[in-house]
């Protein structure tokens, strides 16, 4: 983070980041407020409705959101918030899981898992084809027996899960 001081060299401004996530937070509390009132936030004959405490708790949020976006336009406009570097070695670990997630409805868990955790040993590890391909089977297979056997869990499956009738 060293340099001649240009912050949008270097990546994007502490200050920026602040706000566009307390804007993002300050939605999702909107989001649960309305929620809570659709639900009902009185005291019925019973004690509190369904969105009683939802509504505090998205209410906290709202206040919370203010709180930040008040810190976040009082913060520096040079101070960074991470090297572009740095932001792309967090895509580089946070797109695969999105992948994965989007991916478990279709293919199911076990699978979806099979393919990240191979993905993550062979792309930022230096482990072999043989050791990657034991561990990324193994580890979803070991899971499978767990869950599904002991605990009696069941996890999203896909499609080869249904061909050996799970």
């Amino acid at each position: 983070m060293s340099g001649d001081g240009n912050a949008a060299d270097q990546g994007p401004a502490h200050r920026y980041i602040e706000l566009v996530f307390a804007g993002l937070m300050g939605l999702f509390a909107i989001a649960v407020v309305y929620g809570a009132w659709r639900a009902g936030i009185g005291w019925g004959f019973e004690g509190p409705k369904a969105g009683f405490f939802p509504f505090i708790m998205g209410a906290g949020l709202i206040g919370a959101t203010a709180v930040n976006i008040w810190h976040g336009l009082q913060g520096s406009k040079s101070k960074i918030f991470a090297d572009w570097d740095q932001l792309k070695q967090v895509g580089a670990v946070t797109l695969p899981i999105v992948v994965y997630i989007a991916l478990i409805p279709y293919i199911g868990i076990y699978v979806a898992s099979v393919l990240l955790i191979g993905y993550f040993m062979m792309k930022i590890s230096d482990y072999g084809p043989v050791r990657t391909l034991i561990i990324s089977i193994a580890v979803p297979f070991i899971t499978f027996l767990v869950f599904e056997r002991w605990f009696l869990v069941a996890l999203p499956k896909g499609p080869l899960e249904a061909m050996f009738g799970y």
